[in-house]
């Protein structure tokens, strides 16, 4: 199993989280970005920068990633992608995507571009805080522990 990070907006709290667990349990970790990403020396993790470009970075990890490999993003496109390969989506807050709750993800972040295109609705998700650290800290350990 590798886990592959959309790391363009990961928070780097949990990029953290994700060095150290890489290192302790000696998983690949791959963060991909379309700009330069440091990364601690590691013989289990590295960083691809692929060109800039709309979505270069999901249609790079959707093509190399294989079943049973894990995808850390908030991109909730990316993670129906991975979904349909049989792979696995963990959003940063700590939220498994999975067959069953993708296709509700997918048509709520619709309605919500629809609204903030029509005015009706403003601003993102909450700032990310402690408690989503947490959160996604005790999803990764359950994820990992199946594995």
């Amino acid at each position: 199993m590798r886990i592959w990070v959309d790391a363009d907006a990961c928070p780097n709290m949990i990029k953290d989280i994700l060095f150290r667990a890489a290192e302790r349990r000696q998983f690949a970790l791959i963060l991909v970005a379309n700009h330069f990403l440091a990364v601690p020396p590691s013989r289990v993790i590295r960083s691809v920068q692929v060109p800039g470009g709309f979505d270069a970075a999901d249609r790079y990890i959707v093509e190399q990633l294989q079943e049973s490999d894990l995808v850390i993003t908030a991109d909730i496109p990316l993670a129906a992608d991975v979904i349909a390969k049989n792979a696995h989506a963990l959003n940063p807050r700590g939220e498994l995507y999975t067959k069953d709750n993708i296709k509700d993800r997918l048509a709520m972040r619709d309605l919500m571009d629809e609204l903030r295109s029509a005015g009706q609705v403003s601003g993102g998700p909450a700032p990310f805080g402690q408690r989503d650290k947490q959160d996604f800290a005790n999803a990764l350990d359950r994820f990992l522990a199946k594995y």
